[in-house]
């Protein structure tokens, strides 16, 4: 079976807070947050095995790129191509945080690799309002050292770093990180990428 350092996976919010054009940004700003330099030289200094969730309400995730092995800057440039391009394919619908780390914790039970490090990386604009609660979701996953971590867009609910703090995020190293709205979300997305990979910042 392969080896790679680090396997993470990026959980992306498509619940109707997220319209389409912030849709849009939050794609666009992500592919090129992956393309930064510093990034690519980060994520290709070592294999590693990268895949995109989108997810909304109960029973509405879905997996847009399944693990994608990343040793190159070909390879990593080809993962930010389908994230660039990632169809909503979920309904846009309530927001089911702690349904979106159950398929999370799915996607990691199948991946093809061992690996060091396992990341989620929940990306969203408002708090869990329906399905399972993130909370008992986020202990289980820390319990097996697998680290949550989280982007707060704070367009709707400024103080919404609260609720990822005390509900979303967990297991080793865990931190969150803000955009005051969308705009700003790939230097958002970059710096984030760049703490997850224990980069100085650039």
């Amino acid at each position: 079976m392969d080896h790679v350092d680090l396997a993470m996976v990026l959980a992306v919010d498509g619940s109707a807070s997220v319209t389409y054009d912030e849709f849009g940004l939050i794609a666009g700003g992500m592919a090129a947050a992956l393309r930064d330099p510093a990034v690519v030289a980060s994520l290709t200094k070592s294999p590693c095995m990268l895949s995109l969730l989108l997810w909304s309400g109960p029973g509405a995730q879905e997996v847009i790129t399944g693990w994608t092995r990343v040793a190159s800057p070909a390879e990593l440039e080809a993962f930010a191509d389908g994230v660039d391009n990632m169809p909503r394919v979920v309904r846009a619908g309530e927001t089911a945080i702690g349904e979106a780390l159950l398929a999370s914790i799915t996607l990691l039970a199948h991946l093809p690799a061992v690996t060091k490090r396992s990341i989620v990386n929940v990306i969203g604009d408002g708090r869990s309002n329906a399905g399972i609660a993130p909370g008992p979701i986020r202990d289980k996953m820390a319990a097996a050292d697998i680290t949550i971590n989280g982007l707060c867009i704070l367009h709707e609910e400024p103080d919404l770093l609260d609720f990822y703090n005390a509900e979303v995020i967990g297991g080793p190293g865990a931190f969150a990180v803000v955009c005051r709205d969308y705009p700003g979300f790939q230097d958002a997305m970059r710096r984030k990428l760049i703490q997850e990979l224990g980069e100085k910042l650039v």
